[in-house]
């Protein structure tokens, strides 16, 4: 197996916003609330796991139907 293969995507609160069509700052709200985990950069800024937030994504299309 490749490092790359190894590697997971990393999502900013804005990327994130984006696939909900929410705002940035509900991102940062949910990660407070504990409803989506954030990883934190050596800088100080959230991101997101890509594959814990298409889980979501696809959890909230599941409850909607």
């Amino acid at each position: 197996m490749a490092f790359d293969d190894e590697v997971e995507r990393l999502l900013t609160p804005g990327e994130v916003a984006t696939l909900f069509r929410v705002d940035p700052k509900t991102v940062t709200r949910w990660a407070k609330d504990g409803r989506l985990r954030c990883l934190w950069t050596l800088g100080g800024h959230r991101r997101y796991r890509e594959r814990e937030v298409l889980a979501l994504i696809n959890g909230t299309m599941r409850e909607r139907r």
